[in-house]
């Protein structure tokens, strides 16, 4: 396995322990040795986008014009200590006009041992989405994000000390599509741990107990049965959801829904297996969701626990029966909280589709519990404006919080809806007869009143619009004579912008075209000592 690599760096020592990596392109580095493959660089190149955050004269340019394994790399003597330095930065840029095919708009980095003869088996990785035509800066941090070992069998990167090379990919690996990419400002530095404090999700705004025995409760909860164009359901699966109580029914307290082997026709198809997806009458955004369920057994069973945006297009879903049916799939953002593959009796896994990843997406992580079919486990999940969290019995597994929260990586700002079913795919043993999904409970959670915090103090003013393009207007309800001050951090905690206005007829306007896009946290401050914070968006 080969993989395109994009390296740039600069090594040098501080004392003893403190390792420097960076290149500006501007003559603050010392790399003086690059090697290219399959493509052409340039160290020393015009900067041809001088504009938002990255306005200095000269980047690194790297074409790939349909190598396979078009890269550059940059080695350095001493291998990396992710202990002490966990976090590399990039500012990137890439033309949509400079990119040929249908390869996903990433940035990935990945750590290897350019020692050995195969270097990538070695190898590290973390993918971030990217945005075109735009200058962003990307940071990668291997104690924090989702990482990628090639080799399931390496340890978490922090405990790693052989790893003396960086690559880095643009748009996927292993095809003929080109790129045109310019890359500056590289460093390789400690990031403290941020912590993030959710919203205390404590109010119980909907659930299902299960309570009763023979049909679901049609108040809270829709039998999709319709076919998809085509007489199939998605991904080859080979069942038929039906309305039956031979597939979803309440016993004992629980939910069971039922994949059965049996020859069933419907919809002028017939198909050898049965089973149930239900769609909740009951949308939300943001809150925790917690599913207590045993799940089933048998290769080829398929069951999830997983949410639509409430506006999907869908034919034969229960929102788009009900007229809120406006947005195809990705763009309508789906999480799946749970899913679980027989074939792979033992790990389950939580994963997000939105249109910079989906199908085989990259936002997703999991973990491994050895009861999942023959004991009842809690899956959770917990949506906030900023991230989700993902974690089985409390123990995390995941967290997706996109650097740049857009309409391409945070389809996320509006309802979705639960859904639970079990698909059966091709590879189903000749065996399987029937195997069940058994629900206990399921509880959605969001902030109560009391845990909202005042948004006023005497600073009292609306902001708009949001999200924000290039000015954000602030109207105070009463006359300020004095400057106020605002201070944008972003949701690392790094203040990026400081600005100090002076409202004229109670309304102050802010220029906001350096920012990138994605969530910010404004406080704004008067002279009296008055604080108030509010989030943002920018477009």
């Amino acid at each position: 396995m080969r993989y395109i690599v994009l390296t740039v760096f600069l090594f040098c020592f501080i004392g003893s322990n403190s390792q420097v990596v960076q290149d500006d392109f501007e003559g603050g580095g010392t790399i003086s040795t690059w090697f290219g493959d399959d493509c052409s660089i340039n160290t020393a190149a015009s900067n041809p986008y001088s504009q938002g955050i990255n306005t200095s004269a000269t980047v690194l340019a790297y074409d790939d014009t349909g190598g396979q394994f078009a890269n550059v790399r940059f080695d350095v003597n001493t291998n990396f200590d992710l202990a002490t330095n966990n976090t590399f930065s990039l500012k990137i840029y890439v033309p949509s006009n400079g990119i040929t095919g249908s390869q996903p708009n990433q940035v990935s980095l990945k750590l290897q041992n350019g020692t050995l003869a195969q270097p990538w088996i070695t190898q590290t990785e973390i993918i971030k989405s990217i945005e075109l035509d735009q200058w962003q800066e990307v940071t990668f941090n291997f104690e924090s994000d989702s990482y990628i070992n090639l080799d399931a069998g390496s340890p978490p990167p922090i405990q790693r000390t052989d790893l003396n090379r960086v690559v880095i990919q643009i748009n996927g690996e292993n095809n003929n599509d080109q790129v045109l990419a310019y890359v500056d400002d590289i460093d390789y530095f400690n990031t403290e741990p941020v912590d993030v404090e959710d919203p205390v999700y404590d109010t119980l705004v909907w659930s299902d107990e299960f309570d009763g025995t023979g049909p679901i409760d049609s108040s809270k909860w829709f039998h999709q049965t319709q076919i998809p164009a085509g007489g199939n359901w998605f991904n080859g699966e080979l069942q038929h959801y039906t309305d039956r109580t031979d597939n979803a029914f309440l016993s004992g307290g629980f939910l069971n829904i039922v994949a059965k082997k049996e020859t069933y026709s419907d919809q002028g198809y017939t198909k050898d297996y049965t089973s149930a997806r239900l769609n909740s009458k009951f949308a939300f955004t943001h809150g925790r969701v917690e599913v207590r369920a045993k799940l089933p057994i048998g290769v080829g069973t398929w069951p999830a626990i997983w949410t639509l945006g409430k506006n999907i297009n869908e034919a034969g879903a229960y929102w788009e029966t009900q007229g809120y049916g406006t947005t195809t799939w990705p763009a309508c953002g789906e999480i799946d909280i749970m899913e679980h593959w027989g074939n792979n009796q033992n790990f389950v896994q939580s994963a997000t589709h939105t249109p910079s990843s989906f199908g085989n997406t990259i936002n997703k992580g999991g973990q491994t519990i050895s009861t999942v079919s023959s004991d009842f486990h809690v899956y959770t999940l917990v949506w906030s404006p900023e991230r989700m969290v993902f974690s089985v019995d409390g123990v995390e597994h995941y967290v997706y919080n996109p650097e740049f929260k857009n309409a391409s990586t945070w389809p996320f700002e509006a309802d979705q809806y639960l859904l639970l079913n079990i698909a059966i795919e091709p590879s189903v043993t000749p065996s399987f007869t029937e195997s069940a999904m058994q629900v206990d409970y399921i509880r959605v959670y969001q902030e109560s009143q009391l845990s909202v915090p005042e948004t006023s103090n005497g600073l009292d003013f609306t902001f708009s619009p949001n999200p924000v393009k290039d000015q954000l207007q602030l109207s105070f309800s009463s006359l300020i004579s004095s400057s106020v001050e605002l201070q944008v951090y972003d949701l690392n905690g790094r203040s990026v912008l400081t600005k100090v206005v002076a409202p004229i007829n109670g309304t102050a306007t802010i220029k906001m075209s350096s920012l990138t896009p994605g969530f910010y946290i404004c406080e704004v401050s008067s002279r009296e000592g008055l604080v108030e914070r509010f989030k943002f968006i920018k477009e």
